[in-house]
């Protein structure tokens, strides 16, 4: 079943490649791929450039203040009076 269907594909989009002309681009492929490549080195960097905000501080406990509003759940209840 489905190598009928990968080959009714196969014949469609050449039948499709061969009566339609290709879409035109704004630049060559290569340039096109060039500036997309370049975006993403910039992207990398920009990501890279936060990985130090996770080392300032030392990590510290939060203590539990039983007067939030909404308390966090997780603290095994150490703000509670009994328990």
């Amino acid at each position: 079943m489905l190598a009928v269907l990968m080959s009714t594909a196969l014949t469609v989009s050449a039948e499709a490649a061969e009566h339609e002309a290709p879409a035109p681009t704004i630049a060559p492929p290569f340039v096109v791929g060039g500036v997309l490549f370049a975006i993403f080195v910039i992207l990398m960097f920009v990501t890279l450039s936060y990985t130090n905000l996770g080392r300032r501080h030392s990590a510290t406990e939060e203590h539990a203040d039983p007067h939030r509003q909404h308390p966090n759940k997780h603290d095994r209840h150490q703000g509670a009076s009994s328990h």
